[in-house]
């Protein structure tokens, strides 16, 4: 009779490659050594609880499935049950939140350089664009699993920081730094992109 740490390490083993991933794909996802993902999937050692919820909420099922025998169809009781839409839409409204302290932050500082030094810093609203992008991808990473919105996020980031450099690099006033010899810095952008978007293209064929 197999015992639960056997059964636990073999649902583990068959949904990661049902996501077609290896030991390794995996480990880099969760902050684990891929000896540690095969100590799991052996059934010689297990994960936290904690860890043990997130891979059940990657992988779209419950805890329950996992201590079950059996394959996907036997065990479809024990799929975790879709997102519900007030519940999507309310993590939304909570990742709107919490970005809005990044634009709250730059109406701040924008006023205070106003009233109290007479300077117009409105770049000042410029930089909260790839600042709210890196709040934004923590929060997607941790409460959603969409990879079309971290692709999103992370070439609006990467843009947005060159169009931030280019304006405050043209507004500096140093000399031979101007708008006509500051746009090559988009350039070095579209190897970052190619990068985001072969991985992005990857990840959806793992699918």
């Amino acid at each position: 009779m197999k015992s639960t740490k056997q059964i636990i390490g073999e649902n583990l083993a068959e949904l990661r490659k049902d996501k077609k991933l290896t030991q390794l794909e995996l480990a880099e996802k969760f902050g684990y050594s891929d000896k540690s993902i095969s100590k799991w999937e052996k059934g010689d050692n297990l994960p936290d609880i904690e860890t043990l919820c997130l891979l059940c909420e990657f992988y779209g099922v419950t805890l329950d499935y996992l201590t079950h025998e059996g394959n996907r169809e036997e065990k479809t009781r024990y799929l975790a049950p879709k997102m519900k839409k007030e519940e999507r839409t309310y993590r939304i409204i909570v990742g709107a939140l919490i970005v809005s302290v990044i634009w709250m932050i730059a109406t701040f500082v924008f006023v205070y350089l106003l009233i109290f030094n007479n300077i117009n810093y409105w770049l000042a609203f410029v930089w909260a664009v790839p600042a709210s992008c890196i709040l934004a991808y923590a929060y997607v990473r941790r409460t959603f699993s969409s990879e079309k919105a971290r692709f999103i996020i992370m070439s609006l980031f990467w843009w947005s920081l060159a169009t931030c450099l280019f304006l405050q690099l043209s507004e500096s006033g140093v000399e031979h730094l101007s708008y006509i010899n500051m746009w090559p810095i988009f350039i070095l952008v579209i190897p970052i992109q190619v990068v985001i978007t072969f991985t992005y293209v990857m990840k959806l064929k793992k699918k």
